[in-house]
């Protein structure tokens, strides 16, 4: 079985996708498959001396290219079918135009992604004969059920996201197109992502945080919107305020993540609000990721809606409680309220009240629960396991 794993994202954006398709291929390698990554970058792999996947670049037009922008500008409205009203659609369609003859000539039975174009030319090629690779599309991207009942083969990423599909599907009779899909989530390393010892944190020593100081973080794209960092950066302002208020100790936000076009306002309104007490990292390579999450004391997503993020995972390796806003599937990942807490996030003013009721108790017993919590439903072994089943699985369909 030949299974590659791409990503036209991969080797120039910071996102979850991306991170997931570095990760699966690495896993996969790890267990003995024949795997090939695909991406558009150069990638970096951890050099430990277990086995490695194959390594690809494919060519292909880069979302902030000039020429991605004007394409997506010329094209006539009912383009976003093909999804070519967009930069990213163009980037994934050249993308595909170079991976979709290395597929046929490599002889790949599976391709596993989790971005929606890939696997949209992927299965329009092979309903008209000219690919024999079957497409599995990892559903990270919210995308309509009517979208995702082209695919006969779809992982999602949580329990609740199939049982939502399969609701809609049956509402409109058509059931059988999810015959043989799958809930199968997101895996986290947990031995690369583990809780902090007793030796002072580099990060924190190199960003001027005391080692007393209460540290809560975020790993979320810098934008107000989906992740939305404005309202991380409006309560732990205000809780920041209440403790100086009150003369408690010195407190500290870190976020970390990708660059937007609404980044470099956010920072300036969080350092007028916390000066010297807020750190927005949007640099931060991939290899200091665990020693970030072991700064922290907390995790906090103020996204109100998720398909199922891997920071919350990473998080939730690392010994951190993590707070998120009550959805179903945020609120499966972290155990609350064993593994974290789900709040009402849509209102003004709860996460500050919450972060000011912060017990270092909770902290300790709670970043204990989230720890376990990771290593029994989402360690990389026993999820990559289930992928394998649900390769063999597509590979026997009718």
């Amino acid at each position: 079985m030949r299974i590659a794993i791409a990503s036209s994202g991969l080797g120039h954006v910071a996102r979850g996708i991306e991170t997931w398709a570095a990760d699966t291929a690495s896993a996969l390698a790890l267990r003995g498959a024949d795997v090939t990554l695909f991406s558009a970058g150069p990638v970096q792999v951890l050099n430990d001396g277990s086995p490695k996947p194959h390594i690809s670049q494919v060519r292909c037009l880069r979302r902030d290219s000039a020429a991605a922008q004007r394409m997506a500008a010329i094209m006539p409205p009912f383009s976003w079918r093909w999804g070519l009203n967009s930069e990213v659609g163009w980037e994934q369609l050249s993308f595909w135009f170079s991976l979709w003859p290395r597929l046929r000539s490599g002889g790949f039975h599976i391709l596993h992604v989790q971005d929606p174009m890939l696997a949209f030319w992927c299965n329009a090629l092979r309903r008209v004969g000219l690919l024999s690779t079957r497409e599995i599309l990892g559903h990270g991207t919210e995308e309509p059920v009517w979208f995702l009942a082209r695919f006969p083969f779809v992982q999602q990423l949580a329990p609740w996201h199939l049982e939502q599909a399969l609701i809609e599907l049956r509402s409109q009779g058509r059931q059988a197109l999810a015959l043989h899909w799958t809930a199968i989530p997101n895996f986290v390393d947990a031995d690369r992502f583990h809780p902090k010892g007793s030796a002072p944190n580099s990060l924190r020593n190199d960003l001027g945080i005391p080692e007393n100081a209460l540290v809560v973080g975020s790993v979320a794209a810098i934008k107000k919107t989906h992740k939305r960092i404005e309202y991380l950066i409006k309560e732990t302002a205000a809780w920041m305020q209440a403790r100086q208020d009150a003369g408690l100790g010195p407190a500290h936000l870190i976020v970390a993540g990708a660059k937007q076009q609404q980044s470099d306002e956010l920072i300036k309104a969080a350092e007028a609000l916390m000066p010297g007490r807020v750190h927005m990292l949007t640099d931060l390579p991939r290899e200091r990721m665990p020693e970030l999450y072991r700064a922290l004391d907390m995790f906090v997503l103020c996204s109100l809606f998720e398909m199922m993020p891997i920071a919350v995972l990473e998080a939730l390796a690392s010994g951190l409680p993590v707070v998120t806003h009550q959805h179903p599937v945020l609120a499966w990942m972290n155990g609350a309220p064993k593994g974290g807490a789900c709040i009402d996030m849509t209102q003004p003013g709860t996460l500050a009240e919450f972060l000011w009721r912060l017990d270092p108790q909770w902290l300790k017993i709670t970043g204990a629960n989230a720890r376990a919590q990771a290593e029994s439903n989402f360690a990389k072994a026993p999820v990559v396991e289930q992928y394998m089943a649900y390769y063999r699985r597509v590979l026997a369909a009718g």
